[in-house]
This record gives C-alpha cells, sequence and structure tokens, in this order.
C-alpha cells in the first residue's frame, strides 16, 4: 500500500512538472527576431537626388530646317552619317537663283568694265584740261576755251566717280543673289551625327509658319559632349550650387555610376505636375572617356553631394528613428534597448553619429518588424 502510494506521487510530481513547464514555455515572452548592424566609423555624405529620371542630352542640338521652302534636289546625307561643320546637308531646287546669280556677276564684270572706260576719258580730260590751263597763262588761248576745258574735265570725273559707285551697286547685287542662293542649301553647323532625316529627294519642304510647329529636314547631334538635366525638388534647389560635385547612374549601365559636376541651376521653377513644383539642374560628365558610349536620349538619375564627413561613426539611416532615436540589440542579455542620440548629415542609406553611440554597438535594422520595442526580448536573424 505505501509502496502503491509512492507510485502515485511520483506520477502527480512528473504531471505537475510537465504542467509547468508547458505553462512556463506557452507564457513566457516570444524572442523577435532582429537583424542588426554594427556602429562603425567610415564615410557619410550629404547628398540630394532628382525627384524624377533625368535626362542625358547633348551640349549641342539642332533641329534644321532650309529658311526657304522648295524641292529637294540634293540630300547627301542618310541617318547615323558624322559630317562636319560646313558640310552641306540638304539643297533645294534654286536653278533660277544661280542663274540670277551669274547674271548679276556679269553685270558687275560689265560695270568695272564701264567704270574703267569712263574713268581713263576723264583721267585724259584732266590732263587736257591742266595743259590749256598753262596755255592759257600764256595767252596762247581764249578763256573760252580754257572754261570749256576745266568743266569738261570736272563733269568726265563725276561720271567716273558714278561709275565707281554703279561697281558698287552691282557687288551689292550680288551679296543680294548669292544671300538668296544660300537660302536654299542647308550646311552643318557644326560638327555631329544626323539623328533623323525628315524628306527625300524631289520632295517639297516648306519653313514652319509662326506658331506652328513642323518637322525638321535634319536632327543634328554634337555626340561629342553630353550633359544630364535632373529635375530637383525646390526645397532641395537653394543647397545647389555650380561645381558641387555629383554621381550619375543609366539605367543602360547598370549598377555603374559616372563621375559629374553641377554646371548649372535652372533660375526658376517649374510646376508640371501637381504639387511637385521642381528646379532643373543641368550635371556635367566629368570623365572625357566615359561619354563615348553615351547616346542622348537616356534616361539618368544624380546624385548631388551638398557635404562629406570623412572617418565619422555612422549608422544606417533605415535603422533611425524620428532622426534622433535607435533600437540597440545586447547580446548579453537578448534585450532589445532604446537608444537616443545626436545626428550628423545622413543621407538614404547613412547616418552620421555625433554622439550618444559607441563603435561596436549593434543596431536593429529591421525596426519596423512586429514586435520590435523597447524592452522585447530578441534573436539574431542575421548578422553583419
Amino acid at each position: 500500500m505505501t509502496r502503491r502510494i509512492r507510485i502515485r506521487w511520483i506520477i502527480f510530481l512528473v504531471v505537475l512538472a510537465a504542467l509547468g513547464i508547458a505553462v512556463w514555455h506557452y507564457t513566457r515572452p516570444k524572442r523577435v527576431e532582429v537583424i542588426v548592424k554594427a556602429v562603425e566609423p567610415g564615410t557619410v555624405e550629404r547628398t540630394v537626388s532628382n525627384t524624377r529620371a533625368g535626362t542625358v542630352k547633348a551640349c549641342r542640338r539642332a533641329k534644321l530646317s532650309p529658311s526657304a521652302g522648295g524641292q529637294i534636289a540634293k540630300l547627301p546625307i542618310h541617318e547615323g552619317d558624322r559630317v562636319k561643320a560646313g558640310d552641306l546637308l540638304v539643297e533645294l531646287w534654286n536653278e533660277d537663283l544661280a542663274a540670277q546669280l551669274e547674271l548679276a556677276e556679269k553685270e558687275a564684270e560689265t560695270s568695272k568694265a564701264r567704270a574703267r572706260a569712263t574713268c581713263l576719258k576723264a583721267d585724259n580730260a584732266q590732263r587736257e584740261a591742266r595743259r590749256l590751263v598753262r596755255l592759257r597763262q600764256e595767252d596762247s588761248i581764249s578763256e573760252e576755251r580754257e572754261d570749256r576745258a576745266v568743266t569738261d574735265a570736272k563733269a568726265l570725273a563725276a561720271e567716273c566717280e558714278s561709275a565707281k559707285a554703279s561697281t558698287l551697286m552691282s557687288e551689292a547685287r550680288i551679296d543680294v543673289a548669292r544671300a538668296e542662293l544660300e537660302r536654299t542649301r542647308l550646311l552643318a553647323p557644326f560638327a555631329g551625327v544626323v539623328a533623323e532625316i525628315n524628306g527625300e529627294l524631289n520632295e517639297y519642304v516648306t519653313p514652319s509658319p509662326p506658331g506652328i510647329a513642323t518637322p525638321p529636314a535634319v536632327d543634328l547631334v554634337d555626340d561629342s559632349c553630353f550633359y544630364v538635366e535632373a529635375p530637383i525638388d525646390e526645397v532641395d534647389a537653394p543647397d545647389i550650387v555650380p561645381g558641387l560635385d555629383a554621381r550619375i547612374s543609366l539605367d543602360a549601365f547598370g549598377d555603374r555610376y559616372f563621375a559629374g559636376k553641377v554646371r548649372r541651376i535652372a533660375p526658376y521653377v517649374l510646376d508640371r505636375e501637381k504639387q511637385a513644383r521642381t528646379v532643373d539642374v543641368e550635371i556635367e560628365f566629368t570623365g572625357p572617356e566615359d561619354v563615348n558610349r553615351l547616346l542622348a536620349g537616356y534616361s539618368a538619375d544624380a546624385e548631388i553631394i551638398l557635404d562629406v564627413q570623412q572617418e565619422t561613426l555612422r549608422v544606417p539611416t533605415e535603422a533611425v528613428l524620428d532622426g534622433k532615436r535607435v533600437y540597440i540589440y545586447s547580446p548579453g542579455t537578448e534585450v532589445i534597448e532604446e537608444r537616443t542620440f545626436e545626428a550628423g548629415i545622413s543621407n538614404w542609406d547613412l547616418t552620421e553619429v555625433v554622439s550618444g553611440l559607441s563603435v561596436g554597438e549593434l543596431v536593429i535594422v529591421n525596426v519596423d518588424r512586429a514586435g520590435v520595442e523597447k524592452g522585447a526580448h530578441a534573436v539574431l536573424a542575421s548578422e553583419d
């Protein structure tokens, strides 16, 4: 009987212990998995970025059309061709204007010949007048003959001057005819690549009427110089000045970054979208070799560096709450602590620690995870 009672007590105690363990297991605080990052020294930059995608643009790009309308007679270029400054791009039918130029040149030659003949007569009359003046002084001829000779010399001299003026007018007519002819020729204003041609041989082109845009005959792009035009939020614009360094990323080049420098800030604000006012900032590529593979029209993002702190303590920006608080993981107690610190400059990735944190302390990165709060028990899910 005593042995049975002992066994029952043993079973009772075992069941009671099991119940206690079960109660402790299900009522103990659950530990939340956290990802941590150690406070470490390094470089922190204060940057601003564009609000929407920027665009790679050529430093010079011209959409060209002849200044006169007419039928295309010469089109010596094709899309993708490289041309030099002064090369002929398009020439309209201009045989009538060429004939007028030739006629003006012939008239100018005739006018010059007539002027030479008139001036020779004037020189001869001048010499004759001087001779008769001497004879009159010797009383060898009448005064009337002397006056007639002097008057004729002056008249022929005036005719010589008039002929010279007519020659200048003829040369001016040549310039007018040549200018009219040049209006039918479209020349490259700079060296570049022909991006687009609108027109074919024998087609008619017309200049754009005022207020009505028409497709240009030739789109010429200077591919020796590129820059990025990116919209920056109006709030960030006052901190940007020409000369600041920048990093440029292009979707076409994956994770590669290009060095750049701010060259211009637009002097006005754009309000193309509701509640989104931006300022266009131009950033030039500072690496000469970077432009070799660029194409105008690429989408681009720019990160402008406003300030840099070297060898300072830093934490991930995603771990910072309200700009001044972080959660600390303590390996000894496995309990989450809350810490207030003084922050310096920051960007999307890193925030400078001025004071309040020490090197090696583990800050919790996944602060948006449910259960991450002061006093909670934690376990490391991943540790850097």
